[in-house]
């Protein structure tokens, strides 16, 4: 199927969510890039701008809706992984059944007429953007970061210097299990006095 490495992206995008909300605390739900200023989202706030948004492209624009609220009943750290594992699962699977007349069938984006191709493309990007922010707001909150693309800081420094790629849990499942329970991600060894940018700070 010409269009299977969408669904592909998308299914591991699912899990980079997760696994970055894992990251936060529960304490951390409120904090802001910058206190009182509230034009940047709350930990809270992005984490139901992700559900909510992304239940609304899915059902108006590609016409998969997962027959579910897009937020937990209780708006907790653990209730929104679990809502959103289980809403972008069942969107997984409908999109494994589209064939390529289905993808490349235009429909409405906002004002405009698309491709589901070029919507689904779009959909990818604004959440890795929403992600990227909150990695942002992790560091500003002093925490580890396991790798989401590659290695980080706290996994070795920088990719050209042989750092390695280490995920907090293996799986999906794995993660949910091991935050339920407190919270058993891999461990992280640091960078260990190497660099961590191409531009380390000299001063």
């Amino acid at each position: 199927m010409r269009y299977e490495f969408l669904v592909e992206t998308y299914e591991t995008e699912r899990i980079k969510v997760v696994s970055v909300w894992s990251e936060f605390r529960d304490h951390d739900l409120p904090a802001r890039s910058r206190d009182g200023d509230a034009r940047g989202r709350s930990v809270q706030e992005q984490m139901v701008h992700q559900c909510v948004s992304e239940n609304l492209w899915f059902v108006n624009m590609l016409g998969i809706d997962v027959g579910a609220p897009p937020l937990p009943a209780t708006e907790t750290r653990l209730e929104f992984m679990k809502r959103y594992a289980e809403d972008s699962e069942k969107r997984l699977t409908a999109l494994r059944t589209k064939d390529d007349v289905w993808w490349e069938s235009e429909t409405k984006f906002f004002d405009l007429q698309r491709s589901r191709a070029w919507v689904m493309v779009r959909r990818i990007a604004h959440t890795a953007h929403h992600r990227g922010q909150q990695m942002a707001m992790l560091r500003m909150l002093g925490r580890d970061l396991h790798s989401n693309y590659g290695p980080t800081a706290d996994t070795g420094g920088l990719m050209q210097n042989h750092a390695p790629t280490i995920y907090g849990y293996p799986n999906l499942n794995a993660l949910l299990d091991g935050e339920a329970a407190g919270g058993k991600k891999t461990p992280l060894p640091g960078a260990a006095g190497k660099a961590v940018t191409e531009r380390p700070d000299k001063k």
